[in-house]
């Protein structure tokens, strides 16, 4: 009976540890079915949770697409920078054991913050809230990214644990200041998912953001528990897309002489603004465009002066340069006799007095040419009376005033035709009142310069996608009207290459060695913000010349435009705005290849060693052969002369120095090398203002020289001597 009961007793606990790790196998069993079953344990899923521990992606950064002139030389494009990464990951250490992630937070962001443009609480934010976020590493926004490479370096030099930097991208303008409003810039923007990618923030870089943009790749692969790469892993590849590139109808090489024209320009002047457009007529291409003030696109110094793109978005009155187009509507309507007289001087309008530039004086009763030389607003008053007002307004409509031109720029603005009051039409026939913007003077000109045939203006050449080499865009020239006939363009552009050439045109400074210009200047009024009336001072003027050349075939189209210089007593607004237009359009013209007009040949005299001879006798037998010959002194035997054993060409003039007693000459219509001759001569101190011709000496002709008081010579331009405020044109006198 024992014995049996021991036996079940013995059973029984066979039976119970049967039962415990028969129940425990089913639970594993069931465990792992379930595991394999469904992947998830504890409602976590177990492959992506291992993937997450062992799977990485890192992003290929794609190429923002390069700005380029129509040769395809760089204006802005992508370079290499340094991003700096925190890593914040325990598990990274190196091969000796040591930390190789952010071990002190706090003392990390302390040194950052020293070489670092970021406050230390906003670095230690970011990592602690990337350490609370079991980040494996973390970025610190743009201001972590474009690092130089001595911060770089120097950070490196502290072997900060944790701390790594990655070659990135930055936007770079190899040509500092260049067209900087027309170009903008693009800037580093953190993205939604977290990556930082460069974004345009104005001109062409905002305006064809969508074009320039790439999209980035990405790489999956697998790693280690230490982060090594795994060579059996998986591994997928999504490429980058590179953006597109631009093609600007900019030329590198014009739109450098603008810049550097512009910069002395403004340096010696300092003016409030100023503008300038370089075009191609017979396209309607830009080949340059630059404003003051502007601002280096890598550093933005100087953007807070100005945002806006003055030639595209911004509207002013544009003065006598607009008289190019009234005196085309003039010669279209067939009222424009260039031999025809009217008294200048004032025009009635109402009560109220228009009068010339001269304060209303006038030159008495002249030829309608000599109106146009002069700048006459008496003169074009009268072709609006012969032309009639409706007549001229639908000539202005046809030029383009008062609507956008429909260039390939953004905000671009439409000016304002001021044509209600008898007051107002009168005013806008020499352009004052009604408004409008650098591009459409330069469109509008493209008719005179383009045998009537008016282009719209453009400046993207075509927009290329480098990943195919198709291009998804091309620009093209594009007739935007026929305001007047091939037959009215040629004589408009006769017409307005006498104000140049002629001894009363107030173009006079804008002659250009070699080439024959065409074109109009201008002194715009310009009203005052406050009082609402017209600014007064000879420095508050806008002074402008729209010109081209060659006059006959134009190839290119130059306006400039600047605004209240500070000019000198002996200067007139033309000085500066030839300082512009002049070697950009001569530079221009040779860079292109533009062959000048054949010189007309003169005759060279050789000039020998005079000295002991008759000065009467020299003089006369150098006239005879055209040599303009000056005795200074009032003796007979020649003891100097302005130059020997060299030849002139006949017309130049030519200085003797006598043995008798020394005057002043009357140096009036001399050149500035001319006086400075004669002075060195006479041993006479010359003092100069200006440039150009003499049309003032403080000392009296035939004066004895007694080297007790300096000569002092004003040169200018024939149109300085009518008086102070000469080429102030557009003044209204009511």
């Amino acid at each position: 009976m024992k014995s049996a009961l021991k036996t079940v007793k013995k059973n029984w606990g066979a039976y119970l540890l049967f039962l415990v790790f028969g129940a425990l196998f089913f639970i594993l069993l069931t465990r792992f079915l379930t595991l394999q079953i469904t992947g998830e344990a504890e409602g976590r899923n177990l492959a992506a949770q291992a993937e997450a521990q062992y799977a990485r992606e890192r992003t290929l950064e794609a190429e923002r697409g390069k700005i380029v002139d129509r040769h395809g030389e760089v204006i802005a494009e992508d370079t290499s920078a340094y991003k700096i990464v925190a890593v914040l990951n325990e598990e990274m250490k190196t091969n000796a054991g040591d930390p190789n992630y952010v071990e002190d937070p706090e003392q990390t962001a302390e040194i950052l913050s020293e070489h670092l443009s970021i406050e230390k609480s906003e670095i230690l934010e970011t990592l602690e809230q990337g350490i609370a976020n079991e980040r494996f590493q973390v970025e610190f926004g743009p201001e972590g990214k474009d690092i130089p490479l001595e911060i770089k370096s120097a950070l490196e030099d502290l072997e900060l644990p944790g701390i790594f930097f990655l070659e990135d991208l930055k936007r770079f303008y190899p040509n500092g200041i260049f067209s900087s409003h027309l170009v903008g810039f693009a800037r580093p923007e953190e993205q939604a998912d977290g990556t930082v990618d460069a974004v345009g923030q104005m001109g062409i870089e905002k305006n064809l953001n969508k074009y320039l943009q790439g999209k980035n790749g990405k790489m999956e692969y697998e790693v280690d528990a230490r982060e090594f790469f795994l060579p059996s892993g998986e591994e997928t590849i999504q490429k980058a897309k590179d953006g597109n590139d631009v093609y600007l109808t900019l030329d590198k090489k014009v739109q450098t002489f603008l810049e550097d024209a512009m910069s002395q320009v403004a340096e010696e002047y300092n003016p409030k603004q100023m503008y300038a457009v370089v075009a191609d007529p017979k396209t309607g291409e830009i080949l340059a465009m630059s404003q003051r003030p502007t601002f280096d696109p890598d550093s933005r110094e100087g953007l807070s002066d100005n945002w806006l793109n003055q030639i595209v978005e911004s509207t002013f009155e544009p003065g006598s340069t607009f008289k190019a187009f009234s005196l085309a509507a003039a010669v279209e309507e067939g009222v424009f006799n260039p031999n025809a007289v009217y008294q200048s001087g004032t025009y009635d309008v109402l009560g109220t007095v228009i009068g010339d530039h001269n304060n209303g004086a006038g030159w008495g009763e002249i030829s309608y040419l000599e109106g146009v030389q002069r700048s006459s607003n008496v003169a074009f008053a009268k072709l609006l009376e012969s032309m009639g007002e409706d007549r001229y307004e639908s000539y202005l409509e046809a030029f383009g005033f008062g609507s956008p031109t429909g260039i390939d720029l953004p905000n671009e603005a439409g000016g304002n035709i001021l044509y209600d009051w008898p007051i107002e039409k009168v005013t806008t026939v020499f352009g004052q009142g009604t408004t409008v913007t650098p591009l459409q003077m330069i469109q509008a000109q493209t008719a005179v310069a383009n045998d009537g045939k008016m282009m719209t203006p453009y400046v993207i050449s075509k927009i290329v996608d480098p990943n195919t080499d198709m291009t998804i865009h091309k620009g093209e020239p594009e007739v935007s009207g026929e305001p007047i006939s091939a037959e009215t363009a040629a004589k408009v552009r006769e017409y307005l290459a006498t104000t140049i050439t002629s001894e009363n045109g107030t173009g006079q400074p804008f002659a250009i060695p070699g080439y024959e210009v065409s074109g109009k200047s201008g002194t715009a009024q310009i009203p005052d913000p406050d009082t609402g009336k017209y600014m007064q001072g000879r420095s508050n003027y806008l002074f402008s010349f729209m010109g081209m050349a060659p006059a006959d075939d134009p190839e290119l189209i130059v306006y400039v435009a600047i605004q209240q210089p500070s000019i000198g007593n002996s200067e007139i607004g033309s000085d500066p705005v030839s300082k512009v237009f002049n070697p950009v359009m001569l530079n221009s013209l040779k860079y292109l290849n533009i062959e000048p007009a054949e010189a007309p040949s003169a005759k060279a005299v050789a000039i020998e060693n005079y000295e002991g001879e008759n000065a009467g006798e020299i003089k006369k037998a150098l006239e005879e052969q055209g040599i303009e010959t000056v005795l200074l002194g009032n003796g007979e035997t020649v003891i100097g002369q302005s130059s020997k054993d060299t030849s002139l060409l006949a017309g130049e003039k030519f200085i003797l120095l006598t043995d008798g007693e020394l005057t002043i000459p009357d140096v009036s219509g001399w050149s500035v090398r001319d006086v400075i001759k004669m002075a060195s001569l006479a041993k006479l101190e010359i003092n100069t203002a200006g440039s150009g011709y003499a049309q003032k000496q403080s000392i009296k002709p035939d004066t004895p020289i007694s080297g007790d008081e300096p000569l002092i010579v004003s040169f200018g331009t024939n149109d300085q001597q009518q008086s102070s405020e000469t080429d102030e044109e557009d003044l209204v006198q009511d």
